[in-house]
């Protein structure tokens, strides 16, 4: 890696450690516009209450260089949560949920079947996804580290969920979930927008 990868450190106890990662043979080579990164840093932007910052990670579709950026952005830089986009297709150099099962240690496979289920009130060519969430864990840190799709449209849409005309949640969207689970692995405490997507604790997991 051309990175230095050097522990961050938090500037409030709470602040979440986000790692993104784009997957794009093009971009990366630099004949094309990145749209993901700037997607998740919008999205996030809009969706988190809580004090974050992001380490940016843009790379080919390599699972070598993949599965390393992600050990990386996990035992190196202490991120609490990795969200890559792209590489989750059937086509020959869609790599990134192999890259990703391969520096795992736990699988959390209701992310994937989540998205899969957003994805699928827009295209039936949704079942052809698949991106997977994983737990990286060491013995004195933990990591979510989920696939989200290539595009902002779908980045958004299996991130926050759909609503109906009159505004309420019909399906809910992945992130919903997210908090809780960086609760459950002794990560920062996340607070979410609600009117962008509600995170889901249970009373008892709720602060005073």
């Amino acid at each position: 890696m051309s990175h230095t990868a050097s522990r961050l450190t938090r500037s409030h106890p709470d602040e979440l450690i986000v790692g993104l990662v784009s997957i794009s043979d093009r971009a990366s080579q630099g004949t094309y516009e990145d749209l993901g990164i700037p997607a998740l840093r919008d999205w996030l932007g809009e969706a988190l209450a809580s004090p974050w910052q992001a380490v940016a990670r843009l790379i080919p579709d390599e699972q070598a260089a993949i599965s390393a950026a992600l050990v990386e952005l996990v035992d190196d830089v202490g991120c609490d949560l990795v969200l890559t986009t792209g590489g989750t297709g059937p086509a020959r150099r869609d790599v990134t949920p192999e890259a990703t099962l391969a520096i795992a240690t736990r699988e959390m496979p209701g992310f994937g079947e989540q998205m899969r289920q957003i994805s699928l009130k827009f295209v039936p060519t949704a079942i052809l996804s698949r991106q997977v969430a994983v737990l990286r864990e060491t013995a004195d840190h933990a990591a979510l580290i989920i696939n989200l799709p290539g595009q902002p449209k779908a980045i958004k849409e299996t991130l926050e969920g759909l609503r109906d005309a009159q505004g309420a949640v019909a399906t809910p969207g992945i992130f919903a979930a997210v908090p809780y689970c960086i609760d459950l692995i002794g990560g920062p405490y996340m607070e979410t927008r609600p009117d962008v997507v509600k995170a889901f604790r249970p009373k008892s997991a709720l602060r005073k």
